[in-house]
């Protein structure tokens, strides 16, 4: 316990210095005591100026939407998109109020026709080098002022196709930058710093009491999901919010790559047999996969993943997808998985 707990410390002061340090050299630290309009900041190797707190705000990723939701800011926003799954309880009265534009991908016509004097995106691959909803140049073009998550560009290199390279292990350090950074943009610094406070406290508390976990090399893989069902699986790569998870509890990442969600074949897994397998339940249904109901009639089905140990002995724990993206819902997943995995028994 002493060994996880001291290891989440240091992070977090590290994680901190970092953050600390980029709000310096963002001009941020003076907004803590009250936002000086405009506000220039670095933003995933962009540059933002905020002329003043946004009042129209196009929120694009689910997690995003929430954060601002969590600030207090519902107000601010007039149309969100990317919803993989019901909004959390504590924000279904405001988020009633607020236009879904779409479930999954936007179009840069219908953003923009909210006449929003901000937009904020979850992820790259919707506004970046390879937008689908649009490049910052052509916000840049109709003058509307774009923020991207760091969450998803530090760290993490988007110039290909799909859903990039984390080269650096996710940290919430950087959701914590996020949320700060929100709090100097609409001057709410002080809603900021208190829910980052919230979080910390959080995860700390969650690795104090899967601290047991240490040492006994419990392995893991996560199932997010497939193109086709038979086909090979998206699973979370060795850098990605799960990987952090994982590595929060002391579990092994069986995949080793540092693509986001690598394809990965079923023989290739079962060569790899982990002790654990996390399954994402999710409302999106982009994939057959995206199915909870399909996973699990795979898994007993198929001749290669049937015979898996983690299906064989019941070591099958379902999160939802909330738990798998950059977002304030990482916490609840690492509390999750460490009840499930304690509740095994697993000893090595």
């Amino acid at each position: 316990m002493l060994n996880t707990t001291s290891h989440l410390l240091r992070r977090s002061a590290q994680g901190l210095a970092v953050a600390l340090g980029l709000l310096a050299s963002a001009g941020l630290t003076e907004a803590l005591a009250g936002t000086t309009y405009p506000l220039t900041l670095e933003n995933c190797g962009s540059k933002v100026v905020i002329d003043h707190a946004p009042k129209r705000v196009v929120s694009i990723g689910q997690a995003q939407t929430e954060i601002l939701y969590a600030l207090g800011l519902g107000d601010r926003v007039v149309a969100s998109a990317l919803w993989f799954g019901p909004v959390a309880k504590p924000y279904e009265t405001v988020n009633a109020g607020v236009k879904r534009l779409a479930d999954n991908d936007p179009s840069f016509e219908a953003v923009v026709g909210q006449e929003p004097d901000l937009v904020v995106a979850m992820y790259e691959w919707h506004i970046g080098p390879n937008g689908i909803v649009g490049k910052r140049e052509r916000f840049d073009a109709v003058k509307v002022p774009v923020y991207v998550s760091p969450t998803d560009c530090v760290g993490k290199d988007n110039s290909g196709a799909g859903d990039g390279v984390r080269t650096q292990m996710y940290s919430t350090e950087l959701l914590y930058r996020n949320i700060l950074e929100y709090g100097a943009i609409f001057d709410v610094s002080d809603r900021a710093e208190a829910l980052v406070a919230r979080l910390k406290a959080r995860e700390a508390e969650a690795a104090r009491t899967v601290a047991t976990l240490n040492g006994k090399d419990v392995s893991m893989a996560l199932w997010f999901s497939s193109k086709e069902i038979k086909g090979d699986a998206f699973l979370a790569g060795k850098n990605g919010v799960p990987a952090y998870v994982m590595e929060q509890l002391g579990i092994r990442n069986i995949i080793t790559t540092q693509e986001e969600w690598p394809l990965v074949g079923w023989e290739t897994i079962a060569a790899n047999d982990p002790d654990v397998l996390v399954l994402v339940k999710m409302d999106r249904r982009r994939f057959p996969a995206d199915d909870i109901d399909a996973k699990l009639a795979f898994l007993k089905t198929d001749p290669v993943a049937s015979q898996l140990s983690a299906v064989k002995n019941g070591r099958i724990v379902i999160v939802d997808v909330a738990a798998t993206r950059p977002g304030m819902d990482t916490v609840d997943g690492l509390e999750a998985i460490a009840t499930a995995v304690q509740g095994f028994g697993l000893v090595h």
